[in-house]
Parts: C-alpha cells; structure tokens; sequence
C-alpha cells in the first residue's frame, strides 16, 4: 500500500496534494473506505465522537473541497462474522482507506484478528490513509504512554514503517503533547520516531519516506 501517515487527517491544501498525487487522480473521483475501529479501545471517544469523525467526511475538513466520489465505513469488529466473500470486493473498490484514531494496539488486534493483514500485501494500489493512531498502527512501536486498552499485550503494533509517530505535537490543551514529551518518549523506544502535528503528514511509497508538512515536526531517534 501507499501510506500517508498524518496526525489529525487531511488538514491543509500541501496534504490534500500528497494525496492526490498519491491517488493519481482527483479526490472526486475518489471512492473512501472509514475505519472508525480504533475509537472503540480508546476510553476517551464515544459513539458520538465516531459520528462526528464519519460526517467529517462528508461535510468536513476531511472532505477536502468537493468531496469524496463515494464514502463507506468498514467497521474491522464486524468482518470475523460475515465473511471475505463480502468485505474482500469492498476493500479492493476502494482508492483509500481513511483510518481513524483511537487506540492504536486495538486497532492492530483487530487487523489481525478480521483477516485484514493478510490482505494488505495485494493492495499495492491502495492509499492507506492514517490519523493518528491509524498512522502509529503501522509503526513498530507506540510507546507505553499511549497504550489505553486494558488488554493490550504491550506496545507493539504492525512495523510496516521502520519509524514510530508521536501525534498531536503542540496540540492546544494538551501539554502532555509537547515537544518535550515527545522528546522524552523517544528515549523510551527504540529507533528513529517523528513527532508531528496536525498539520504534518509523512508520506511512505516503496520504502521512500517524505514529510509534507505546513506545521511543525521533528525526526527524533535519527537512522
């Protein structure tokens, strides 16, 4: 897959135009899959919170100028019981999968445990598209301090990247989000890590990692 990993979502006109150029094509002609999965292991968000984040889609920041050509929600909890036979073609029709933030080690449990991972490696055309933990799910490592589910088995999650992400840099309210945090949590995992705000996302196409970026972010860990 192609991946733009951003922190809050396709926040600004330099993002919307990595993923264009990752697409191809234009965002209008562009079908969306949501995958609100990860909200479910993070004790903070509601079904409200979910809803808020699905019609962003359509009415939002995440709908970029025009709008999406089609929008669908593949919830990973449900696929174990309807069967491939059925989500399979769905993920295939689509051009990008938006995946939500949440808890990241829940997500990666349900990626696992729905058969998804096992369909990754066909989609090489797709656009993975994450927020915040739909982006540190693809990294080796998230760091205790971000790890909500109680039954989480520790803080490992996919490892498709060879980088972590510390999301929210600088986010307002949150001061357990500055650089300095971010800087010690570095410490505490191994290898290179980007601290990124909501307005950075790290673009990966065959192992070429760019970051595209109207806000603030630092390589922390360097390789």
């Amino acid at each position: 897959m192609k991946l733009l990993l951003t922190s809050g979502g396709i926040r600004n006109a330099s993002i919307r135009a990595a993923l264009v150029d990752l697409l191809g094509k234009p965002i209008t002609e562009s079908n969306v899959l949501f995958v609100p999965t990860a909200q479910w292991g993070q004790p903070a968000c509601t079904p409200a919170s979910v809803w808020e984040s699905i019609a962003d889609l359509s009415t939002g920041e995440q709908a970029g100028e025009s709008g999406w050509k089609s929008v669908g929600v593949l919830e990973l909890t449900a696929l174990p019981t309807i069967g491939t036979k059925r989500w399979v073609p769905w993920v295939r029709q689509a051009d990008v999968l938006l995946v939500d933030g949440g808890e990241a080690t829940y997500l990666c449990h349900w990626l696992r445990q729905s058969g998804f991972t096992d369909l990754m490696p066909s989609l090489s055309e797709t656009v993975w598209v994450g927020i915040s933990a739909g982006s540190m799910v693809m990294t080796p490592r998230i760091g205790s301090q971000f790890v909500d589910w109680p039954d989480s088995p520790g803080d490992e999650t996919l490892g498709v990247v060879d980088f972590s992400i510390f999301p929210h840099l600088d986010f307002p309210g949150w001061p357990d989000n500055a650089m300095e945090s971010a800087r010690h949590w570095a410490k505490t995992i191994p290898g290179p890590a980007y601290a990124i705000d909501d307005q950075t996302a790290i673009s990966v196409v065959g192992g070429r990692v760019e970051v595209v970026s109207e806000g603030s972010w630092e390589l922390l860990n360097p390789w």
